[in-house]
């Protein structure tokens, strides 16, 4: 699933899914979306509090002596309905499951990357406050593209600080992440002129090195360089 043309809504990317699902993995995914829904009505067993730091080892978000059948098929989901509906299907389930930030980042430590993948897509659907900023962050430092353009959706257009963002825009830059793929780049990037000296200065370095400048480049530094709209008057 591509970030930067997923479906926008829960009952727009389900109803793009059972288009796409041939029937065996449409039934599996019903009956998988209906444990995890039954699983999002008990209380959470883990309290909104911090999602654990990248810096720790993943044991300090201790995993339970037997998952959860919806967390089976969260693992299962790729070889069930296909990599190319596994984010989709994954996605749902994290938003019929409603985990805690403890369970998320339990998830993304121990899990392979495209479950990683999957909780980072998922972040905007469960949670509106910046609990699992650590993990945008670590996906930030790897060097996994997909990981990098998932990280960049809407939680991190609202909660990533600017400091921290602009680098994000830049690496998409070093490793040819679209930046179509980047939620909230026009809103961020316009009028911000530090934003625009690092595009500028990077520029400058691929032109040095007789190195071609990104198309994306020019787009965002043409944004970056706009000045910001001025709140109206109060009369």
């Amino acid at each position: 699933m591509n970030p930067g043309s997923r479906p926008n809504t829960l009952p727009a990317l389900r109803a793009d899914l059972d288009t796409r699902l041939p029937a065996p993995a449409r039934a599996w995914t019903a009956a998988a979306l209906a444990e995890a829904a039954r699983a999002g009505h008990t209380p959470p067993a883990d309290a909104p509090t911090a999602v654990a730091r990248p810096d720790h080892p993943p044991h300090d978000v201790p995993r339970p002596h037997t998952l959860p059948a919806w967390e089976a098929r969260f693992a299962a989901a790729g070889r069930r309905c296909g990599p190319e509906h596994a984010d989709a299907v994954r996605v749902l389930l994290l938003a019929e499951a409603r985990p805690g930030p403890d369970t998320l980042a339990r998830l993304y430590h121990q899990g392979s990357a495209a479950e990683r993948r999957a909780v980072l897509l998922a972040l905007p659907h469960l949670l509106t406050g910046p609990e699992a900023l650590p993990l945008v962050e670590d996906a930030l430092r790897t060097h996994d593209t997909r990981l990098v353009a998932a990280a960049l959706g809407p939680y991190a257009a609202t909660h990533l600080g600017p400091h921290a963002w602009r680098h994000a825009v830049v690496k998409c830059l070093f490793t040819h992440v679209p930046l179509d793929t980047v939620a909230g780049l026009r809103r961020r990037a316009r009028g911000d002129a530090v934003l625009a000296r690092m595009l500028a200065d990077h520029a400058a370095e691929r032109t040095a090195a007789g190195r071609p400048v990104p198309h994306d480049l020019d787009l965002v530094l043409a944004l970056a360089t706009q000045d910001r709209p001025q709140p109206p008057e109060e009369c």
